[in-house]
This record gives structure tokens, C-alpha cells and sequence, in this order.
């Protein structure tokens, strides 16, 4: 069916190509400005008057929390920390050998973006599109974004976007973002489709508003369970295994899978809307509100035969897992705006789930229910006001029936001074239950089956950031949090490990009871010589707590040598240079392809290996073009093969790989 799709939105948009890509910073505004102004000349008519072409800058992308930027087509360095599978900078994320496979986090936002429980499987979850992750479009004429990479082995990447206008105050928007990897090692091939299409729309008097999309995704894993022979297969680095499919894997016949489809639309409609005298922009409004959305998600893992890996299993053939969460969330809201006064919205949300299995599951020890299911409501309040400089904003939300949740507040507060200046504090607080397969999950191995919805609490969170953006200092950002009943994967203490039995088979959550203490400093500087340019991040960051449930890497850095020339007359816009990431050797998280989620562990400290990558990046009009080779620095090794993503499973080999992303206007 997605490929049905694919071919669908290809030949809709044969003619007319554009781009969605990310906010650009003050160092991209004057190349952005220079670009619209070439698509922004007027040209003649027949009649001999002059009609006005839309330029870059009238391409608008809302987001979910209806922050507007426009379309951007330049080259810079963080067009190239984008340009991934993820399509954002990655810095923070260690990626493993194959592309659509988990990603190891270097650190963490422990502040939920969604007030509710997630259905869990969160290492697979990195391109899961959720309800804040699509973006609404105000275009003049038809626009394309396409994106094309290279993969690993046998398969191409591809995320195409067509938007239009269908009338002046109506725009719609189609997208699909598919691959397929086979992969180097046995048993790792990966594909995912990414289908959904958006729609907005303002009515002609501006009282009356419309948006809303539909995604269908599905994520597809084979799972190998990483490398039985490390030592002698790939960090002895013998040439027999140098073909990566020769090594001995611990699974070959597991699969998982994620599937989701949802419903979203929100409406507003202004009672009251006055206009100032002189203009039309608006003085104060009151407007009526409501927000939908409906999802059902779907994690499945799935065996031919049982495996020893995990330990006993209640069946010996067919072994499938399967968690389901249907959810139904509403809010009501009022809103009202004033010039002055500033925008405050209160809000009433009702929220209903259903998390099930297929059964109930009785054992000779316990019983476990086969589903959790209630609703929750809470009321809430957001604010924002901008003076001058000073942007302040706001959000809370209580919960009086359920028990999910507790309470969120989050509180903004900054300054800006031109393009020189840039300050910002933020204030966290949440109250909510851990993800779901935390709290009840089944399995047909006996050792994944568990019901902690009655002893598990809340986890509290609350946290503190601060930044500094400055023209000639950089950027610096300062994080503190603190976790309560902070909730994890980890090997089970109480069941004894045979020596022909791995530790992977008994994983299980656990709460800590001590608080756990996390700083987070980031420091991002690029200084510029030239055509020359050195672009810089380094990360600092330090736990304290009672035992060592978070991990993370106390230092960790990339550094971008890079040269920038017009070259050919200034037909094509040249970078090159090379990427160096390094981060400090820490017991680095280890994964578990049944849960689809990654598991403390304290025996393994890995890390501490550099990350060499050169690339060659062109521009030539509105397409740029991509050359990277990826890992060069791993060619150089004899043996000692030390560089893993999580413990058994090894980073990527060096491997050339190149794309582009293609953009026209109509």
C-alpha cells in the first residue's frame, strides 16, 4: 500500500518541487534574504504592468504549537548535521549499524512533549511521526520537498512532500518518507513508511479555523539480537569477517514492528474580534475552541521459534507479542487576546485509552490482565505575552479524575536584543505514570510477563534551563533535573544466569527510589576565517544518585573543519570539510529486541573511540547536493575494533554514501 502512495505523490508533484527544512539562525537570514530576492523579482505582463513573483520567505511552515517559519534553501553546516535518516542534528543520538534501527542516547530531555503515557518500545520510536511533529503549510503556489539518501545495502531512502494552495485561505499538504535497508549484518534489514497529509484553513473574516492531518505509519525491523562472537568475529578484526553477513548472529528469525494510524483536527472560532482602526490586526479576540485526535498504535514482536536467548517460553513455534493502545484525547478551550493584556487559553481535556493484549494470561504463579483501560480529565491554562523584547509564556494542567497523571507546569521566560542578544530561562514540573508496557506487559516468554500498574508511582520531574545565545560568544545552555521514582529497564537480580544463558533474557522495569540528579551543559561556537570555518559543540554533563540507573557520557564533542567557496562563476555554492564526534567511554545502555527498549547495564563501559566523516556538499539553484564518507577513520584499523552503539552491537564501517535534496517553486 505505502508504495501505491509513493508512486501517487511522485507523479502528483512531477512538476512542481519544493522544501520544508529547519528554523534558520541569524548566520543563514542574509543568504535566505539574497535567495528571495532573486525568486522575487518582478516580471512583465502582457498588458505591460508588473506582477510580483512570490519570494522564499512567503513559503510558510506552522508547527504544531503554530511557531511560523519559512521554507529555507541554503548550505550551511547544520543543513549537513540534518541531513540524516531523522532529518534533525543528531548530535545527542548514537545511531547502530543499519538505518532504521535504534538509536543509544549521549544524553537526555526528560520533559514529556504529551501529558499521557506512551505504549512504550521508545528506542524504535525515533521516527515515529507524533501529533506534534506535523507541520501545516500557508504557501502561494505549489511547493516540493524531496529528500534522497543512499542506504547500507540493497535499498534507497526517499521523503517527498507536496503542498498547495488550494484556494487563498485553504492549503493541503501530502507527504510520504519510506525506505528499505537490507543491512550489513545477518538478520538487521529495516524499512519503514511515514505516510500523512495535512490541512488548514481560514475563513475570509479570520473568525473561523481549520486544521488537521492523518498519518499512517509502520516501522519494520528484523532483530539479530547483536554479535554471538565479538572477540573473535569483529574485534579481533580477522579478514574473514571483514563481509560483515559472515559473522555468527544471536537471533535469525525475530522480527518487530510498529504500526499507527491517526485522526487529528482542531477548530477555533472567534465570538468576538476587533480590529484596530488603522489596521487589521487584531486587538482583542475571544474564541471557542476544540482539538481531536484519535490514534491506535500497534507493537508487535514476532519469532519463528523460541530461543534460549530470552530463556522458557510458553510455546515452542510462532511466538508473537503483540501491545495495543487505542487512544481517544479532547480539549475544549476558551481563549482570549488582547494587545495588552496579552493571549491566555483555559482549557478542559478528556482523555480515554485502552492498552490491551489479546488474553488474560494465568500461570501457575500469578494472573495477569490483559488490558488497562480508563479515562482521565484535567483542566489547564496556557499564557503568553511578548513586550518589546520580552517573550513570556506558560502552560499548566491539573488532573482531577484518573490516574495517569498528576500535574505539568512549564514557565518561559526571554529576552532578545537584535541579532546581537539572546536570553531564556525555563521551568519544568511533571507528575505522570511511566509508559504503559512499564506498567503491564505479555509475552509468550515467560520472563516478559509483568503487572506493576498497582505498586509502580508517578515519576516527578522537574528541571531548570537556562541560555545564552550571543553574536560573538556563542550559544550556552545549562540544564538541572531531578527525577523521582525515576523508571527503568534493567537485568532482573533475581533470577539466577546459567554461563550458556545471556543476561538479555531477563530484563524487567524497576523505580528508584533515591532521586537521581542530572546536569546537562552545552556550549556551540563557530568561528570563521575566510572561506574557512571551524564549527563547534561540546557537552558536558554529571549525574548524582544513590545507584547507577542513568548513564550517560560525562563529555562529549563534535568539532566541523570546513571551506566555503562560490565556485563556476558562482553557479554552485561549495562546502567541504571533515566532522569529528567523540564521547567519553561510559556503561553505555544495551538493547533488547523484544521490548524495543533499551536496558541499564553496569558490567560493559564502551565509548571513547572518534568518529571521522568527510563530506562534500554543493548548491546549484535550489538543489544541494551531498557526498559524506561516513566512519573513514575505521578503514585504518588492523584490529581492536572497538566502536559499538550498545553493547553487541557495533557502529557503522566506513561507507560512502550521497543524495540530495531537490527544490522548486511554481
Amino acid at each position: 500500500m505505502r508504495y501505491i502512495i509513493l508512486v501517487f505523490i511522485i507523479l502528483s508533484s512531477a512538476a512542481v518541487f519544493g522544501q520544508q527544512d529547519s528554523i534558520p539562525d541569524r548566520k543563514e537570514l542574509a543568504a535566505i534574504s539574497k535567495t528571495s530576492k532573486e525568486l522575487g523579482k518582478k516580471k512583465d505582463t502582457v498588458a505591460g504592468a508588473e506582477e510580483y513573483k512570490p519570494v522564499v520567505s512567503d513559503y510558510k511552515i506552522v508547527s504544531f504549537y503554530r511557531d511560523t517559519t519559512f521554507v529555507d534553501t541554503t548550505l550551511s553546516i547544520k543543513k549537513e548535521y540534518q541531513y540524516n535518516y531523522l532529518r534533525k542534528d543528531d548530535f545527542e543520538l548514537l545511531p547502530f549499524a543499519n538505518m532504521g534501527q535504534p538509536y543509544n542516547k549521549l544524553a537526555y530531555n526528560f520533559e514529556p512533549n504529551f501529558f499521557y503515557p506512551k505504549l512504550g518500545a521508545i528506542a524504535k520510536n525515533h521516527n515515529y511521526m507524533e501529533m506534534e511533529d506535523i507541520d501545516y503549510y500557508n504557501v502561494p503556489t505549489p511547493m516540493t520537498d524531496v529528500m534522497f539518501k543512499t542506504v547500507f545495502e540493497e535499498g534507497q531512502f526517499l521523503d517527498i512532500l507536496l503542498t498547495f494552495n488550494v484556494s487563498k485561505k485553504f492549503n493541503y499538504a501530502i507527504a510520504y518518507k519510506g525506505f528499505r535497508s537490507y543491512g550489513k549484518y545477518n538478520n538487521s534489514q529495516a524499512e519503514a513508511g511515514n505516510f500523512r497529509t495535512s490541512a488548514n484553513y481560514l475563513s475570509e473574516n479570520k473568525r473561523y479555523s481549520f486544521r488537521g492531518h492523518i498519518a499512517a505509519q509502520d516501522l519494520i525491523n528484523e532483530e539479530n539480537g547483536g554479535l554471538s562472537d565479538l572477540e573473535d568475529q569483529f574485534i579481533s578484526g580477522d579478514s574473514d569477517f571483514s563481509d560483515r553477513s559472515r559473522i555468527d548472529v544471536n537471533l535469525t528469525d525475530a522480527e518487530s514492528k510498529i504500526l499507527g494510524k491517526r485522526y487529528f483536527f482542531e477548530n477555533q472560532y472567534k465570538l468576538i474580534k476587533k480590529d484596530n482602526d488603522s489596521s487589521v490586526v487584531e486587538k482583542t479576540s475571544l474564541a471557542l475552541g476544540h482539538l481531536f485526535n484519535y490514534e491506535t498504535k500497534y507493537y508487535q514482536f514476532t519469532q519463528d521459534s523460541q530461543n534460549d536467548f530470552f530463556g522458557e517460553a510458553f510455546v515452542a513455534t510462532d511466538l508473537s507479542d503483540q501491545a495495543r493502545l487505542r487512544a481517544f484525547y479532547n480539549q475544549f478551550s476558551a481563549e482570549f487576546y488582547n494587545t495588552t493584556l496579552g493571549r491566555l487559553k483555559a482549557n478542559l481535556n478528556v482523555y480515554n485509552y485502552n492498552y490491551s493484549f489479546n488474553s488474560v494470561l494465568i500461570t501457575d504463579t500469578e494472573t495477569l490482565r490483559s488490558q488497562l483501560k480508563g479515562d482521565e480529565i484535567s483542566i489547564g491554562a496556557n499564557y503568553q505575552k511578548r513586550i518589546k523584547g520580552f517573550n513570556v509564556k506558560g502552560d499548566f494542567a491539573y488532573n482531577l479524575t484518573g490516574d495517569l497523571t498528576g500535574s505539568i507546569l512549564n514557565a518561559e521566560a526571554s529576552y532578545v536584543l537584535g541579532d546581537v542578544l539572546s536570553l531564556g530561562a525555563k521551568l519544568h514540573s511533571s507528575s505522570r505514570m511511566p509508559n504503559f508496557n512499564y506498567l503491564l506487559y505479555q509475552s509468550d516468554y515467560s520472563n516478559y510477563n509483568w503487572d506493576n500498574s498497582g505498586t509502580f508511582d508517578k515519576i516527578k520531574t522537574n528541571s531548570l534551563e537556562f541560555n545564552l545565545d550571543a553574536k560573538f560568544l556563542g550559544s550556552l545552555s545549562a540544564k538541572f533535573t531531578t527525577l523521582d521514582n525515576y523508571t527503568y529497564f534493567a537485568v532482573d537480580p533475581s533470577v539466577t544466569v546459567l554461563e550458556t544463558e545471556s543476561e538479555n533474557q531477563f530484563i524487567k522495569p524497576f523505580q528508584e527510589t533515591s532521586s537521581v540528579n542530572y546536569i546537562k551543559v552545552k556550549y556551540t561556537k563557530e568561528f570563521k576565517l575566510g572561506n574557512f570555518a571551524l564549527d563547534n559543540t561540546v557537552m558536558y554533563q554529571t549525574v548524582s544518585q544513590s545507584n547507577d540507573v542513568l548513564n550517560v557520557p560525562q563529555f562529549a564533542t563534535r568539532n566541523s573543519l570546513y571551506y566555503s567557496k562560490e565556485v563556476f562563476k558562482k553557479a554552485m555554492y561549495l562546502q567541504t570539510g571533515v566532522i569529528f564526534k567523540y564521547f567519553s567511554s561510559y556503561n553505555m545502555n544495551a538493547y533488547n529486541p523484544l521490548l524495543g527498549e533499551l536496558y541499564i547495564q553496569n558490567n560493559q563501559s564502551l565509548g571513547g573511540f572518534p568518529l571521522l566523516d568527510f563530506f562534500i556538499n554543493a548548491k546549484v539553484q535550489q538543489t544541494r547536493i551531498y557526498l559524506k564518507a561516513e566512519h573513514f577513520n575505521s578503514s585504518f584499523r588492523e584490529k581492536d575494533y572497538d566502536y559499538f552503539s550498545a553493547p553487541d552491537n557495533p557502529y557503522r564501517d566506513f561507507i560512502v554514501r550521497f543524495g540530495v535534496v531537490w527544490n522548486f517553486f511554481s
